[in-house]
This record gives structure tokens, C-alpha cells and sequence, in this order.
């Protein structure tokens, strides 16, 4: 059974960092994998992805420069460091494993989800 943990958020002021964590069971950890976000009364949107072997990554532009995605071999997880945040950051971030069409970012697998907040 596929299971995939988030963990690594929490309230932070503008210009600081996180670092979130996908923790990933199930045999999902030799999927591709992404992170998306939500925020409120906005639809879900893709933040960054990284391949199977961790040798490609992809971000969203709104990020790009500031986060960067990576897989842990060691503790079978899937990071997501966030530096210079900015209050347009908050949402809720969720990871997703098993990408079945790159064209929409569609996954098979969602984790429940972990609340960024950032102050200004």
C-alpha cells in the first residue's frame, strides 16, 4: 500500500526558510515524484517534480531559484527546501508519487498535505 507522509511545516517569516519532507512507503519511492500546493480559494498548483533517479528536476517559476527538490536514498524521502519565502508562498503543499501524464501533472498517489504559512 502506497503511502506517502508530509511533514516540515509550519509559520515562518517572510525571507525564511523550510524544508518539507515527503516520506514515501509502499514502493512509491521508485516513482517519479512532484510537489504541488494549494492555497485558499485557489486551485492546486504545480511547485516542482523530480525524477525517478534524481537526476532531473523541474520547478514552477513562481519558484524557481528559490526551492529545490531532491530525493533522500537513505531515508526514502523526498525533499523540498524553500528559501526566501514570500507570503504568496502559503498554501497547503502536498507531495504526489506515480506521474501518469507530465502534460497536466497528473499523479496516482497524494499525500494528505502539510501547511506552509508565511508572515510578512
Amino acid at each position: 500500500q502506497v503511502q506517502l507522509v508530509e511533514s516540515g511545516g509550519g509559520l515562518v517569516q517572510a525571507g525564511g526558510s523550510l524544508r518539507l519532507s515527503c516520506a514515501v512507503s509502499g514502493g512509491a519511492f521508485r516513482y517519479d515524484m512532484g510537489w504541488f500546493r494549494q492555497a485558499p480559494g485557489k486551485e492546486r498548483e504545480f511547485v516542482s517534480a523530480v525524477s525517478r533517479s534524481g537526476g532531473s528536476t523541474w520547478y514552477a517559476d513562481s519558484v524557481k531559484g528559490r526551492f529545490t527538490c531532491s530525493r533522500d536514498y537513505a531515508k526514502n524521502t523526498v525533499d523540498l527546501q524553500m528559501n526566501s519565502l514570500k507570503p504568496e508562498d502559503t498554501a497547503v503543499y502536498y507531495c504526489a508519487a506515480d506521474l501518469t501524464d507530465w502534460g497536466t501533472k497528473t499523479y496516482k498517489y497524494w499525500g494528505q498535505g502539510t501547511q506552509v504559512t508565511v508572515s510578512s
